[in-house]
């Protein structure tokens, strides 16, 4: 799972992604956390900011709520329940998926004991990721406001060398999913199989990680920083 990401730069969104400026007033904090405004990007080619935390339809507010009013967290999506999630089955079905700029995510590490390493994941060879998401569009019930808002899919990540070894011992493992420029077009104009087709682990390779904060590599042991970086 992710529950905190960095987005590129506006310009370098618009280089990478081959998206023009369709808003004159666009901004987010480059840091995104969840119910958060964050960038994504539509099958139109529009480049959206909306919040990061996808809205249930009869939510009586932009904070997510359960059927009986009890707060939720919506900012990932688990890609076992997507097509039949109360919250996100219906992006899905109507093939609402989007591409998520980030330019970085955190994932922590719990190798040291009793203490977690946040690791940062980023693209190898530099240029911005492209992670699956879903979005969606509330309507406030008491202002009209059209709230545009997003999800990000993950996945299992036990058959993954290194995703497998971030978050608590014992618990589910789980990561984003990562897509390759080659398949930006399916994800988004393909029908539901095609882009279901498309989430996977990535290969060795595709990704550059380290410590969020350098310093922390420093507490871990040679073998375990080898492991981190396959």
């Amino acid at each position: 799972m992710c529950n905190r990401y960095n987005t590129p730069r506006e310009t370098e969104i618009e280089l990478a992604f081959r998206v023009g400026r369709q808003a004159p007033n666009r901004w987010w904090k480059p840091h995104v956390t969840p119910l958060s405004l964050g960038p994504y990007i539509t099958a139109d080619g529009v480049l959206v900011v909306g919040q990061w935390g996808m809205i249930p339809r009869n939510s009586p507010t932009r904070r997510p709520t359960t059927r009986d009013g009890t707060p939720m967290s919506t900012n990932n999506a688990r890609r076992e329940t997507i097509a039949k999630s109360w919250t996100f089955a219906p992006a899905w079905r109507a093939s609402q998926r989007c591409l998520i700029p980030a330019e970085s995510w955190i994932e922590p590490y719990w190798g040291l004991g009793s203490r977690n390493v946040w690791w940062s994941f980023r693209r190898a060879d530099g240029q911005p990721a492209a992670l699956a998401g879903l979005y969606s569009e509330w309507t406030d019930p008491e202002t009209g406001e059209l709230v545009p808002n997003y999800t990000m899919i993950t996945q299992p990540a036990d058959g993954h060398p290194v995703l497998s070894m971030m978050h608590r011992p014992g618990k589910e493992k789980r990561g984003v999913v990562m897509l390759e420029p080659g398949d930006w077009d399916a994800w988004l104009h393909g029908t539901t199989e095609q882009a279901d087709a498309l989430i996977k682990l990535p290969p060795l390779g595709v990704l550059r990680s380290g410590a969020e904060k350098p310093e922390e590599e420093a507490l871990l042991h040679s073998d375990q920083l080898a492991l981190l970086r396959l």
